[in-house]
């Protein structure tokens, strides 16, 4: 598979009274699935599985819809063995499962006929699972407002052709339940990763070239054999981070949407942005970076880490693996996994690699609790820099070469790795 997976963790660890909503129909299941993934999945494979007799909800699995149908038998050999096995491991093989194919119309595309190109994908899932001794009770398509089941075999069906429309946001059970339970749907897949890359049009010329700038003055002094030199930039680019992160405080977003994205944009320059991007490729400085993920930090941290994520224009967009994985990082610790699971899966298309965002993901998919991983961070940032100063709020100006124009261009300047 060449786009990353999305197990979220089996929900039968919680209490047997809490929320519970009974699920009748495909109709039902169909306007549940944005509230079971905290997002509307547009182009994607969902697969839920299934528990008891019951048919409690279980680990939740999502991948891109791939674009060429030739790869579609592998990967529903694979999605079928990694939703089995995964919910294996977390205590409980899965009795039945549930897909959902969602993808809208291309230009020109009836959503009938959307539903008729992805129907070999749905046909080849439900082999792969039954394969595997677990039967795929359920499979949707759901394209363009409109629902239909791929398992319907009534020859009487009254289904319409053209599929069923999904009923309106906010009015069924599963929504009622959700906004008792404080569940929020934060927009359609395409909305957050828009949210975290850069506008296709126009290209930013000012922002590349601040970035070619950045990377002639700090590639060399990162990747040298001077320790002190290296000691140096870290310190540069965390004391500018510190210093826009007290800027963002000071200035609350108007609102968690563009709206408010353009705002935090408008509070970073071109410099800054490319001297922290650069800073962060170092392993060691993004670590310490992390170290901002709670109060008064949390938000202002993300908006800085989404802002810095859609500054990494091409042909650095490889770059953004850094300040994503930071804000999959805040977000997760925040208790949003909604979001924490769009900016981890961002960067492993970025950077399939990037060790940091697997093993944040890895343990997100697992279930593991954050906390112990917050208290390693305090503990590190006050051995490092004391309990009096880890605690307090650094108010410097930017600092270092980001407020600067740093000399000629080096020709393998882009080409650099920094190690991570």
């Amino acid at each position: 598979m060449t786009q990353h997976n999305e197990i979220q963790p089996d929900e039968s660890a919680r209490p047997a009274d809490e929320h519970k909503v009974t699920l009748r129909s495909p109709a039902e299941l169909a306007d549940a699935l944005p509230y079971l993934l905290g997002f509307y999945p547009t182009d994607s494979v969902v697969m839920v599985a299934l528990h008891g007799k019951h048919s409690r909800f279980g680990g939740r699995l999502r991948l891109g819809i791939p674009t060429d149908p030739r790869e579609w038998p592998e990967v529903a050999t694979e999605l079928a063995e990694c939703l089995v096995r995964g919910s294996e491991q977390r205590g409980g093989r899965p009795d039945s499962i549930v897909v959902f194919l969602c993808q809208d119309p291309v230009e020109g595309e009836r959503p009938g006929r959307t539903m008729e190109r992805l129907r070999p994908l749905a046909q080849g899932l439900r082999v792969a699972c039954g394969a595997l001794d677990v039967p795929v009770i359920e499979a949707l398509c759901v394209s363009g407002g409109r629902w239909w089941s791929y398992t319907c075999s009534d020859a009487g069906c009254t289904c319409p052709p053209d599929g069923a429309e999904i009923g309106s946001s906010g009015s069924s059970v599963m929504a009622a339940a959700a906004a008792y339970a404080g569940i929020q749907v934060r927009g359609s897949l395409r909305e957050m990763e828009a949210r975290l890359t850069p506008p296709q049009t126009p290209p930013s010329t000012a922002q590349e070239e601040a970035l070619d700038m950045a990377a002639a003055d700090l590639v060399p002094r990162m990747l040298g054999k001077d320790e002190d030199a290296v000691e140096t930039v870290r310190r540069e680019t965390l004391a500018l981070v510190e210093s826009v992160l007290q800027r963002f405080r000071e200035a609350p977003s108007e609102d968690d949407g563009p709206r408010g994205d353009a705002g935090d944009d408008a509070l970073l320059d071109e410099a800054e942005a490319a001297a922290i991007i650069l800073g962060l490729q170092d392993r060691v400085t993004r670590d310490h970076a992390a170290e901002w993920m709670e109060p008064p930090h949390t938000e202002p941290a993300l908006r800085l880490w989404r802002a810095l994520a859609r500054r990494c224009v091409k042909p650095f967009q490889d770059h953004a693996a850094a300040p994503l994985t930071l804000a999959g990082w805040v977000a997760w610790s925040a208790g949003d996994e909604a979001t924490a699971r769009v900016a981890f899966g961002r960067a492993l298309q970025l950077d399939p690699d990037y060790t940091f965002a697997r093993l944040l993901h890895a343990a997100l998919n697992a279930g593991v609790d954050p906390e112990p991983l917050r208290g390693c961070l305090r503990g590190l940032r006050r051995k490092r820099l004391g309990p009096t100063v880890a605690c307090a709020t650094a108010h410097r100006g930017p600092a270092g070469s980001a407020g600067r124009g740093p000399g000629r261009r080096s020709p393998g300047a882009r080409r650099a790795r920094i190690r991570r």
